[in-house]
Protein backbone atom coordinates (compact mmCIF):
# COMPACT_ATOMS: atom_id res chain seq x y z
CA UNK A 1 0.00 0.00 0.00
CA UNK A 2 1.17 3.28 -1.14
CA UNK A 3 2.24 6.02 1.72
CA UNK A 4 -0.28 8.45 2.18
CA UNK A 5 0.87 11.91 1.73
CA UNK A 6 -1.53 14.63 3.88
CA UNK A 7 -1.86 17.99 2.30
CA UNK A 8 -0.68 20.79 4.51
CA UNK A 9 -4.10 21.83 5.45
CA UNK A 10 -4.60 18.41 7.10
CA UNK A 11 -1.60 18.25 8.24
CA UNK A 12 -2.05 21.96 10.43
CA UNK A 13 -5.28 20.40 10.92
CA UNK A 14 -3.31 17.61 12.70
CA UNK A 15 -0.59 19.32 14.54
CA UNK A 16 -3.50 21.93 16.17
CA UNK A 17 -5.12 18.72 17.40
CA UNK A 18 -2.64 17.52 19.14
CA UNK A 19 -1.31 20.58 19.90
CA UNK A 20 -4.73 20.78 22.16
CA UNK A 21 -4.37 17.46 23.37
CA UNK A 22 -0.61 17.69 24.45
CA UNK A 23 -1.86 20.77 26.62
CA UNK A 24 -3.90 18.94 29.01
CA UNK A 25 -0.71 16.21 28.73
CA UNK A 26 0.78 19.04 30.56
CA UNK A 27 -1.47 19.59 33.11
CA UNK A 28 -1.51 16.10 34.39
CA UNK A 29 0.44 16.19 37.43
CA UNK A 30 0.21 12.20 38.32
CA UNK A 31 3.50 9.92 36.41
CA UNK A 32 1.38 6.85 36.24
CA UNK A 33 -1.35 8.19 34.62
CA UNK A 34 1.09 10.47 32.31
CA UNK A 35 2.17 7.34 31.07
CA UNK A 36 -1.05 5.90 30.25
CA UNK A 37 -2.38 8.77 28.49
CA UNK A 38 0.55 9.49 26.27
CA UNK A 39 0.29 6.06 25.12
CA UNK A 40 -2.74 6.58 24.07
CA UNK A 41 -2.51 9.81 22.60
CA UNK A 42 0.41 8.35 20.21
CA UNK A 43 -1.74 5.63 19.46
CA UNK A 44 -4.75 8.38 18.24
CA UNK A 45 -1.86 10.37 16.30
CA UNK A 46 -0.16 7.85 14.79
CA UNK A 47 -2.73 5.49 13.64
CA UNK A 48 -1.07 2.46 15.86
CA UNK A 49 -2.62 -0.50 16.82
CA UNK A 50 -0.41 -0.72 20.09
CA UNK A 51 1.30 1.94 22.17
CA UNK A 52 4.25 1.89 24.69
CA UNK A 53 5.99 4.26 26.43
CA UNK A 54 9.14 3.14 28.38
CA UNK A 55 10.56 5.69 30.93
CA UNK A 56 14.44 5.84 31.93
CA UNK A 57 15.81 5.85 35.46
CA UNK A 58 19.19 7.73 36.54
CA UNK A 59 21.18 4.87 35.15
CA UNK A 60 19.78 4.91 31.39
CA UNK A 61 18.04 1.50 32.36
CA UNK A 62 13.75 1.38 31.95
CA UNK A 63 12.47 1.36 34.98
CA UNK A 64 8.62 1.87 33.84
CA UNK A 65 7.09 0.28 30.49
CA UNK A 66 3.10 1.16 30.16
CA UNK A 67 1.58 -0.42 27.24
CA UNK A 68 -2.03 0.44 25.24
CA UNK A 69 -3.49 -1.92 23.05
CA UNK A 70 -2.77 -5.02 24.71
CA UNK A 71 -5.25 -7.07 27.20
CA UNK A 72 -4.35 -7.62 30.73
CA UNK A 73 -4.50 -11.64 29.67
CA UNK A 74 -2.10 -11.20 27.09
CA UNK A 75 0.42 -9.10 29.19
CA UNK A 76 0.17 -11.40 32.06
CA UNK A 77 1.05 -14.24 29.42
CA UNK A 78 4.15 -12.51 27.97
CA UNK A 79 5.09 -12.53 32.05
CA UNK A 80 7.88 -9.77 32.29
CA UNK A 81 8.82 -6.12 30.58
CA UNK A 82 11.44 -5.84 28.12
CA UNK A 83 14.55 -5.77 29.39
CA UNK A 84 16.22 -2.94 26.71
CA UNK A 85 17.50 -5.41 24.35
CA UNK A 86 16.67 -5.45 20.39
CA UNK A 87 15.27 -2.27 18.65
CA UNK A 88 13.62 -1.00 22.22
CA UNK A 89 17.67 -1.31 23.05
CA UNK A 90 18.42 0.38 19.82
CA UNK A 91 15.94 2.98 20.27
CA UNK A 92 17.27 3.59 24.06
CA UNK A 93 20.50 4.32 22.55
CA UNK A 94 18.90 6.18 19.89
CA UNK A 95 19.00 9.91 19.27
CA UNK A 96 16.58 10.04 16.21
CA UNK A 97 13.47 8.12 15.99
CA UNK A 98 13.60 4.55 14.54
CA UNK A 99 10.78 3.94 11.53
CA UNK A 100 10.83 0.35 9.99
CA UNK A 101 8.12 -1.37 7.79
CA UNK A 102 8.64 -4.85 9.01
CA UNK A 103 10.56 -5.81 12.76
CA UNK A 104 11.42 -9.26 12.09
CA UNK A 105 13.08 -7.98 9.19
CA UNK A 106 15.34 -5.60 10.79
CA UNK A 107 18.56 -6.77 11.73
CA UNK A 108 18.37 -5.17 15.30
CA UNK A 109 15.38 -7.36 16.00
CA UNK A 110 15.46 -10.32 18.40
CA UNK A 111 12.47 -11.61 18.03
CA UNK A 112 9.11 -11.38 20.65
CA UNK A 113 8.50 -13.52 23.65
CA UNK A 114 6.51 -16.29 23.58
CA UNK A 115 2.60 -15.37 23.94
CA UNK A 116 3.70 -11.99 22.72
CA UNK A 117 0.99 -10.52 19.66
CA UNK A 118 2.98 -11.04 16.21
CA UNK A 119 3.98 -7.15 14.88
CA UNK A 120 5.35 -5.48 11.71
CA UNK A 121 5.48 -2.01 11.34
CA UNK A 122 7.32 -0.21 13.86
CA UNK A 123 7.96 3.32 14.95
CA UNK A 124 10.26 4.82 17.61
CA UNK A 125 10.84 8.22 19.08
CA UNK A 126 13.22 9.29 21.89
CA UNK A 127 11.37 11.52 24.53
CA UNK A 128 14.26 14.00 25.04
CA UNK A 129 14.55 17.45 26.68
CA UNK A 130 17.71 19.19 25.62
CA UNK A 131 20.15 16.40 26.34
CA UNK A 132 18.37 14.82 28.74
CA UNK A 133 16.77 11.42 27.18
CA UNK A 134 13.65 10.27 29.76
CA UNK A 135 11.97 7.64 27.58
CA UNK A 136 10.93 6.54 24.66
CA UNK A 137 7.05 6.43 22.74
CA UNK A 138 6.99 2.70 20.55
CA UNK A 139 4.18 2.86 18.24
CA UNK A 140 3.33 -0.71 16.22
CA UNK A 141 0.98 -1.66 13.60
CA UNK A 142 0.16 0.85 11.23
CA UNK A 143 -3.69 0.47 11.21
CA UNK A 144 -4.70 0.76 7.48
CA UNK A 145 -1.07 1.03 6.04
CA UNK A 146 1.94 -1.49 5.57
CA UNK A 147 3.97 1.48 7.30
CA UNK A 148 4.11 4.58 9.57
CA UNK A 149 4.76 7.48 7.32
CA UNK A 150 7.02 10.80 7.64
CA UNK A 151 4.12 13.01 9.29
CA UNK A 152 3.25 10.40 11.63
CA UNK A 153 7.29 10.65 12.34
CA UNK A 154 6.55 14.29 12.83
CA UNK A 155 3.61 14.34 14.50
CA UNK A 156 4.74 11.71 17.47
CA UNK A 157 8.30 14.03 17.67
CA UNK A 158 6.51 17.01 18.63
CA UNK A 159 4.28 14.41 20.90
CA UNK A 160 7.39 13.89 22.53
CA UNK A 161 8.64 16.78 23.09
CA UNK A 162 5.40 17.77 25.17
CA UNK A 163 5.73 14.47 26.75
CA UNK A 164 9.58 15.30 27.77
CA UNK A 165 8.19 19.00 29.64
CA UNK A 166 5.08 16.93 31.09
CA UNK A 167 7.51 14.07 32.41
CA UNK A 168 9.80 16.31 33.51
CA UNK A 169 7.50 18.33 35.62
CA UNK A 170 5.50 15.10 36.77
CA UNK A 171 8.88 14.10 38.23
CA UNK A 172 9.51 17.64 39.82
CA UNK A 173 5.72 17.43 41.66
CA UNK A 174 6.57 13.65 43.01
CA UNK A 175 9.85 15.11 44.33
CA UNK A 176 8.17 18.00 45.94
CA UNK A 177 5.53 15.30 47.43
CA UNK A 178 8.07 13.14 48.72
CA UNK A 179 9.98 15.66 50.29
CA UNK A 180 6.93 17.11 51.96
CA UNK A 181 6.34 13.86 52.96
CA UNK A 182 9.61 13.18 54.51
CA UNK A 183 9.73 16.82 56.08
CA UNK A 184 5.80 14.96 57.80
CA UNK A 185 7.43 12.39 58.55
CA UNK A 186 10.75 14.12 60.39
CA UNK A 187 8.23 16.07 62.55
CA UNK A 188 6.67 13.07 63.65
CA UNK A 189 9.44 11.29 64.36
CA UNK A 190 10.65 14.35 66.32
CA UNK A 191 7.60 14.43 67.79
CA UNK A 192 7.40 11.24 69.05
CA UNK A 193 11.25 11.53 69.81
CA UNK A 194 10.06 14.35 72.39
CA UNK A 195 7.27 12.50 73.49
CA UNK A 196 9.35 9.74 75.08
CA UNK A 197 12.02 12.21 76.57
CA UNK A 198 9.18 13.79 78.27
CA UNK A 199 7.48 10.39 79.07
CA UNK A 200 10.72 8.82 81.09
CA UNK A 201 12.65 12.17 82.29
CA UNK A 202 10.80 11.51 85.60
CA UNK A 203 12.18 7.84 85.70
CA UNK A 204 14.75 6.22 86.54
CA UNK A 205 14.00 2.60 86.11
CA UNK A 206 15.54 1.30 83.64
CA UNK A 207 12.66 -1.70 82.98
CA UNK A 208 9.94 1.82 82.76
CA UNK A 209 12.04 2.98 80.48
CA UNK A 210 12.11 0.46 77.93
CA UNK A 211 8.58 -0.66 78.37
CA UNK A 212 7.19 3.30 77.43
CA UNK A 213 9.92 3.39 74.69
CA UNK A 214 9.28 -0.02 73.19
CA UNK A 215 5.40 0.66 73.52
CA UNK A 216 5.23 3.97 71.56
CA UNK A 217 7.70 2.88 68.84
CA UNK A 218 5.67 -0.35 68.31
CA UNK A 219 2.66 1.58 68.43
CA UNK A 220 4.03 4.47 65.89
CA UNK A 221 5.71 1.74 63.22
CA UNK A 222 2.96 -0.64 63.84
CA UNK A 223 5.64 -2.89 64.89
CA UNK A 224 4.82 -7.00 65.33
CA UNK A 225 7.54 -7.62 68.25
CA UNK A 226 9.92 -5.80 70.08
CA UNK A 227 12.75 -7.02 72.40
CA UNK A 228 15.49 -5.13 74.04
CA UNK A 229 18.65 -7.13 75.30
CA UNK A 230 21.23 -5.33 77.74
CA UNK A 231 24.76 -5.89 79.03
CA UNK A 232 24.86 -6.19 82.41
CA UNK A 233 28.11 -4.16 83.48
CA UNK A 234 30.77 -4.68 81.71
CA UNK A 235 30.03 -8.17 80.98
CA UNK A 236 30.16 -9.99 77.63
CA UNK A 237 26.61 -11.71 77.81
CA UNK A 238 23.83 -9.69 76.48
CA UNK A 239 20.19 -10.41 78.41
CA UNK A 240 16.72 -10.16 77.44
CA UNK A 241 15.30 -7.24 79.56
CA UNK A 242 11.84 -6.70 77.93
CA UNK A 243 10.21 -8.21 75.27
CA UNK A 244 6.89 -6.52 73.92
CA UNK A 245 4.00 -8.52 71.78
CA UNK A 246 0.56 -9.74 71.54
CA UNK A 247 1.42 -12.90 69.27
CA UNK A 248 4.68 -14.16 70.10
CA UNK A 249 6.45 -15.18 73.39
CA UNK A 250 9.78 -14.64 71.63
CA UNK A 251 11.48 -13.29 68.81
CA UNK A 252 14.84 -15.78 69.67
CA UNK A 253 15.49 -19.11 70.98
CA UNK A 254 17.62 -18.14 73.74
CA UNK A 255 16.94 -15.21 76.49
CA UNK A 256 21.31 -14.27 75.84
CA UNK A 257 23.78 -13.98 73.54
CA UNK A 258 27.50 -13.53 74.11
CA UNK A 259 29.10 -10.74 72.12
CA UNK A 260 29.36 -11.73 69.12
CA UNK A 261 27.14 -14.44 69.00
CA UNK A 262 23.93 -14.39 66.54
CA UNK A 263 22.69 -12.05 65.10
CA UNK A 264 21.92 -10.06 68.13
CA UNK A 265 25.74 -10.44 69.77
CA UNK A 266 27.29 -9.20 66.08
CA UNK A 267 24.97 -6.62 66.24
CA UNK A 268 26.86 -5.74 69.79
CA UNK A 269 30.12 -6.40 68.44
CA UNK A 270 29.92 -4.19 64.89
CA UNK A 271 27.70 -1.58 66.34
CA UNK A 272 25.95 -1.61 63.13
CA UNK A 273 22.38 -2.42 62.75
CA UNK A 274 21.25 -5.45 60.62
CA UNK A 275 18.18 -7.04 58.77
CA UNK A 276 17.27 -10.46 58.33
CA UNK A 277 14.46 -10.77 55.74
CA UNK A 278 12.48 -14.09 56.12
CA UNK A 279 11.85 -16.90 55.66
CA UNK A 280 16.15 -16.99 55.41
CA UNK A 281 18.31 -20.22 55.64
CA UNK A 282 20.45 -17.93 58.16
CA UNK A 283 17.19 -18.16 61.04
CA UNK A 284 18.58 -20.55 63.22
CA UNK A 285 18.35 -18.96 65.88
CA UNK A 286 14.85 -17.62 65.37
CA UNK A 287 12.26 -19.07 68.05
CA UNK A 288 10.02 -21.96 66.13
CA UNK A 289 6.68 -19.70 66.63
CA UNK A 290 8.55 -17.32 64.29
CA UNK A 291 9.59 -19.22 61.78
CA UNK A 292 5.92 -20.91 61.18
CA UNK A 293 4.48 -16.87 61.61
CA UNK A 294 4.08 -14.79 58.49
CA UNK A 295 6.85 -12.09 59.80
CA UNK A 296 8.74 -10.74 56.62
CA UNK A 297 11.75 -9.24 58.58
CA UNK A 298 13.92 -9.07 61.69
CA UNK A 299 15.84 -5.60 62.60
CA UNK A 300 18.46 -5.04 65.24
CA UNK A 301 20.17 -1.92 66.13
CA UNK A 302 22.86 -1.43 68.89
CA UNK A 303 22.18 0.63 71.87
CA UNK A 304 25.28 2.87 72.10
CA UNK A 305 26.40 4.55 75.13
CA UNK A 306 29.58 7.30 75.46
CA UNK A 307 32.45 4.13 75.78
CA UNK A 308 30.67 1.11 74.93
CA UNK A 309 27.31 -0.78 73.66
CA UNK A 310 24.92 -0.92 75.88
CA UNK A 311 22.58 -3.02 74.30
CA UNK A 312 20.54 -4.81 71.13
CA UNK A 313 17.16 -3.30 69.89
CA UNK A 314 15.58 -5.72 67.88
CA UNK A 315 11.95 -5.50 65.81
CA UNK A 316 9.83 -7.25 63.71
CA UNK A 317 7.29 -7.02 61.39
CA UNK A 318 4.95 -8.62 59.04
CA UNK A 319 5.02 -5.61 56.38
CA UNK A 320 6.17 -7.00 53.07
CA UNK A 321 8.09 -3.65 52.19
CA UNK A 322 11.06 -3.49 54.21
CA UNK A 323 11.92 -0.44 55.87
CA UNK A 324 12.32 2.83 54.22
CA UNK A 325 15.31 5.24 54.83
CA UNK A 326 13.26 7.44 57.29
CA UNK A 327 12.03 4.15 59.48
CA UNK A 328 15.32 2.99 59.69
CA UNK A 329 16.86 6.05 60.48
CA UNK A 330 14.00 6.82 62.92
CA UNK A 331 14.79 3.10 64.87
CA UNK A 332 18.67 4.13 64.90
CA UNK A 333 17.85 7.38 66.48
CA UNK A 334 15.65 5.90 68.77
CA UNK A 335 18.62 3.36 69.93
CA UNK A 336 21.17 5.32 70.25
CA UNK A 337 18.89 8.00 72.42
CA UNK A 338 17.55 4.40 74.51
CA UNK A 339 21.27 3.50 74.94
CA UNK A 340 22.60 7.20 75.99
CA UNK A 341 19.21 7.13 79.01
CA UNK A 342 20.42 3.83 79.86
CA UNK A 343 23.89 4.36 80.20
CA UNK A 344 23.16 7.55 81.75
CA UNK A 345 20.61 6.07 84.29
CA UNK A 346 24.14 3.71 85.26
CA UNK A 347 26.02 6.43 85.48
CA UNK A 348 23.56 8.19 87.88
CA UNK A 349 23.17 4.99 90.38
CA UNK A 350 26.96 4.50 90.03
CA UNK A 351 27.01 8.06 91.20
CA UNK A 352 24.65 7.79 94.35
CA UNK A 353 26.81 4.70 95.45
CA UNK A 354 29.86 5.61 95.27
CA UNK A 355 28.45 9.12 97.56
CA UNK A 356 26.57 6.62 100.12
CA UNK A 357 30.28 5.13 100.23
CA UNK A 358 32.06 7.92 100.93
CA UNK A 359 29.57 9.13 102.91
CA UNK A 360 30.07 6.15 104.95
CA UNK A 361 33.74 6.77 104.94
CA UNK A 362 33.36 10.75 106.03
CA UNK A 363 30.94 9.40 109.21
CA UNK A 364 33.71 6.35 109.49
CA UNK A 365 36.64 9.38 109.95
CA UNK A 366 34.29 12.02 112.05
CA UNK A 367 33.74 9.18 114.63
CA UNK A 368 37.08 8.36 114.68
CA UNK A 369 38.33 11.89 114.75
CA UNK A 370 35.85 13.41 117.37
CA UNK A 371 33.65 11.14 119.05
CA UNK A 372 36.18 7.95 119.62
CA UNK A 373 38.88 9.90 120.34
CA UNK A 374 36.63 11.54 122.92
CA UNK A 375 35.88 8.66 124.70
CA UNK A 376 39.25 7.92 124.81
CA UNK A 377 39.84 10.89 126.31
CA UNK A 378 37.48 10.05 128.88
CA UNK A 379 39.36 6.49 129.24
CA UNK A 380 42.41 8.20 129.98
CA UNK A 381 40.93 10.55 132.71
CA UNK A 382 39.60 7.73 134.20
CA UNK A 383 42.96 5.93 134.12
CA UNK A 384 44.46 8.83 136.06
CA UNK A 385 42.08 9.33 138.74
CA UNK A 386 42.74 5.65 139.70
CA UNK A 387 45.99 6.63 140.38
CA UNK A 388 45.51 9.64 142.29
CA UNK A 389 42.71 7.59 144.43
CA UNK A 390 45.55 6.61 146.54
CA UNK A 391 47.34 9.78 146.86
CA UNK A 392 44.92 12.76 146.26
CA UNK A 393 41.23 11.45 146.74
CA UNK A 394 40.02 14.63 146.23
CA UNK A 395 41.94 15.50 142.84
CA UNK A 396 40.69 11.99 141.75
CA UNK A 397 37.12 12.98 142.52
CA UNK A 398 37.69 16.10 140.37
CA UNK A 399 39.14 14.33 137.36
CA UNK A 400 36.26 11.91 137.71
CA UNK A 401 33.82 14.77 137.49
CA UNK A 402 35.72 15.79 134.55
CA UNK A 403 35.29 12.83 133.05
CA UNK A 404 31.54 12.33 133.72
CA UNK A 405 31.18 16.17 132.04
CA UNK A 406 33.05 14.79 129.06
CA UNK A 407 31.03 11.48 128.63
CA UNK A 408 28.00 13.99 128.83
CA UNK A 409 29.43 16.34 125.49
CA UNK A 410 30.54 13.16 124.10
CA UNK A 411 26.41 12.17 124.43
CA UNK A 412 25.77 15.29 123.01
CA UNK A 413 28.20 14.72 120.03
CA UNK A 414 26.31 11.02 119.06
CA UNK A 415 23.11 12.74 119.53
CA UNK A 416 23.88 15.60 116.98
CA UNK A 417 25.42 12.90 114.76
CA UNK A 418 21.91 10.99 114.84
CA UNK A 419 19.98 13.80 113.98
CA UNK A 420 22.40 15.20 110.73
CA UNK A 421 25.27 13.49 110.90
CA UNK A 422 27.78 16.24 111.05
CA UNK A 423 30.07 16.49 114.28
CA UNK A 424 29.88 19.90 116.41
CA UNK A 425 33.05 19.32 117.88
CA UNK A 426 33.81 23.28 117.98
CA UNK A 427 30.28 24.44 119.40
CA UNK A 428 30.53 28.02 119.10
CA UNK A 429 34.34 28.38 119.73
CA UNK A 430 36.55 30.01 116.99
CA UNK A 431 39.25 27.81 115.82
CA UNK A 432 42.23 28.88 118.19
CA UNK A 433 39.49 28.66 121.43
CA UNK A 434 38.78 24.88 120.02
CA UNK A 435 42.68 23.92 119.92
CA UNK A 436 43.16 25.67 123.26
CA UNK A 437 40.51 23.35 124.66
CA UNK A 438 42.32 20.66 123.18
CA UNK A 439 45.68 20.92 124.51
CA UNK A 440 44.48 21.25 127.77
CA UNK A 441 42.31 18.00 127.68
CA UNK A 442 45.64 16.44 126.75
CA UNK A 443 47.69 18.39 129.59
CA UNK A 444 45.31 17.06 132.06
CA UNK A 445 44.86 13.68 130.51
CA UNK A 446 48.54 12.73 130.21
CA UNK A 447 50.48 15.22 132.53
CA UNK A 448 52.85 16.32 129.19
CA UNK A 449 54.05 19.71 129.00
CA UNK A 450 52.28 21.71 126.14
CA UNK A 451 53.14 24.67 124.13
CA UNK A 452 50.43 26.60 122.31
CA UNK A 453 51.42 29.33 120.10
CA UNK A 454 48.75 31.64 117.79
CA UNK A 455 47.20 34.29 116.31
CA UNK A 456 45.60 36.85 119.25
CA UNK A 457 41.97 37.03 117.12
CA UNK A 458 41.44 33.45 117.08
CA UNK A 459 40.76 33.19 113.30
CA UNK A 460 36.81 33.89 113.70
CA UNK A 461 37.02 34.67 110.05
CA UNK A 462 38.07 31.36 108.70
CA UNK A 463 35.30 29.46 106.77
CA UNK A 464 33.87 26.71 109.14
CA UNK A 465 34.97 23.36 106.46
CA UNK A 466 38.62 24.76 107.00
CA UNK A 467 38.65 25.47 111.22
CA UNK A 468 36.56 21.75 111.58
CA UNK A 469 39.57 20.20 109.47
CA UNK A 470 42.80 21.77 111.25
CA UNK A 471 41.00 21.41 114.79
CA UNK A 472 40.13 17.53 113.96
CA UNK A 473 43.95 16.93 112.40
CA UNK A 474 44.89 18.80 116.07
CA UNK A 475 42.73 16.41 117.67
CA UNK A 476 44.05 12.96 115.95
CA UNK A 477 47.82 14.47 116.55
CA UNK A 478 47.60 14.86 120.29
CA UNK A 479 45.66 11.62 120.28
CA UNK A 480 48.30 9.80 118.63
CA UNK A 481 51.03 11.71 121.01
CA UNK A 482 49.29 10.06 123.87
CA UNK A 483 48.77 6.88 122.31
CA UNK A 484 52.18 5.99 121.27
CA UNK A 485 54.77 8.77 121.22
CA UNK A 486 56.10 8.28 125.12
CA UNK A 487 56.97 12.12 124.84
CA UNK A 488 57.42 15.02 127.48
CA UNK A 489 56.83 18.16 125.61
CA UNK A 490 54.33 18.84 122.75
CA UNK A 491 54.46 22.14 120.61
CA UNK A 492 51.43 23.50 119.08
CA UNK A 493 51.25 26.14 116.95
CA UNK A 494 49.34 28.22 114.57
CA UNK A 495 50.10 30.86 111.91
CA UNK A 496 48.70 33.23 109.01
CA UNK A 497 50.27 33.68 105.86
CA UNK A 498 48.68 35.39 103.04
CA UNK A 499 47.27 32.84 101.26
CA UNK A 500 47.27 29.41 104.19
CA UNK A 501 46.92 28.92 107.23
CA UNK A 502 49.09 26.27 108.87
CA UNK A 503 49.08 24.08 112.02
CA UNK A 504 52.26 22.38 113.50
CA UNK A 505 51.89 19.86 115.97
CA UNK A 506 55.37 18.38 117.50
CA UNK A 507 57.00 16.15 120.15
CA UNK A 508 60.18 15.17 121.43
CA UNK A 509 58.69 11.69 121.91
CA UNK A 510 60.20 8.03 120.45
CA UNK A 511 58.96 8.49 116.87
CA UNK A 512 58.82 5.90 114.11
CA UNK A 513 60.20 4.92 110.45
CA UNK A 514 57.47 6.13 108.25
CA UNK A 515 58.07 4.09 105.81
CA UNK A 516 57.97 0.94 107.23
CA UNK A 517 54.56 2.43 109.33
CA UNK A 518 52.40 3.15 106.01
CA UNK A 519 51.10 0.03 105.97
CA UNK A 520 49.88 -0.32 109.32
CA UNK A 521 48.98 3.52 109.89
CA UNK A 522 44.90 2.68 110.43
CA UNK A 523 42.57 5.51 109.88
CA UNK A 524 44.44 8.52 112.46
CA UNK A 525 47.53 9.58 109.85
CA UNK A 526 45.24 8.40 106.56
CA UNK A 527 42.33 10.69 108.21
CA UNK A 528 43.95 13.54 108.65
CA UNK A 529 45.54 13.48 105.18
CA UNK A 530 42.04 12.97 103.73
CA UNK A 531 40.78 16.10 106.01
CA UNK A 532 43.33 18.41 104.62
CA UNK A 533 42.67 17.61 101.23
CA UNK A 534 39.44 17.59 100.83
CA UNK A 535 39.27 21.16 101.77
CA UNK A 536 42.17 22.31 99.29
CA UNK A 537 45.18 21.31 101.96
CA UNK A 538 47.46 19.34 102.59
CA UNK A 539 49.35 17.11 105.70
CA UNK A 540 53.43 16.55 105.90
CA UNK A 541 54.43 14.29 108.89
CA UNK A 542 57.77 13.98 109.66
CA UNK A 543 59.54 11.26 111.47
CA UNK A 544 62.68 9.91 113.48
CA UNK A 545 63.14 6.81 115.98
CA UNK A 546 64.27 8.49 119.30
CA UNK A 547 64.13 12.27 117.61
CA UNK A 548 60.23 12.75 117.81
CA UNK A 549 57.83 13.26 115.34
CA UNK A 550 56.08 16.80 113.45
CA UNK A 551 52.81 17.03 112.02
CA UNK A 552 52.53 19.87 109.65
CA UNK A 553 48.82 20.73 108.40
CA UNK A 554 47.87 24.00 106.21
CA UNK A 555 44.49 24.79 104.79
CA UNK A 556 42.98 27.55 102.46
CA UNK A 557 42.76 30.89 104.17
CA UNK A 558 39.50 31.10 102.86
CA UNK A 559 37.07 33.69 105.26
CA UNK A 560 33.62 32.74 106.18
CA UNK A 561 31.22 33.53 104.30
Amino acid sequence: MDEIILSREQLEERLAALHEASLELVKEISLEALLERLASLACEQSGARYGAVGVLDDYGNLSQFITIGMTAEQREKIGHPPRGLGLIGALMRASKPIRIPSIPEDPRSIGFPPNHPRMHTFLGVPIRLGDHVYGQIYLTEKIGADKFTEQDELVIETLAAYAAAAIANARLYKQLVEHERTLSKRTENLALLNDLAVTVTSSSDVDQVLDKSLTQVMDYLDIEVGEVYLRQGDSPTLQLAQHRSKSFHALWKANSFKIGEGMVGEVARSGHPSVLMLPSHNAVDLHKSVKESNLQQIACFPLPGHSTIMGVLCVATDHAEPFDELQFQFLTSISSWIGTIIENMRLSLQQRRLAVLEERERIGMDLHDGIIQSIYAVGLTLEHSRLLLKEDTQRAGERIEQAIADLNSTIRDIRAYILDLRPRQLHDDNLMQGIHRLVSEFRANTNVDVTLQGPQDGLAELGDVQSIALFHICQEALANIAKHARASHVSVTLWVTANRVLLEVSDNGRGFDIENTKLTLGHGLSNMQTRARNVGGDVEITSEKGEGTTVLAWVPAIPRT
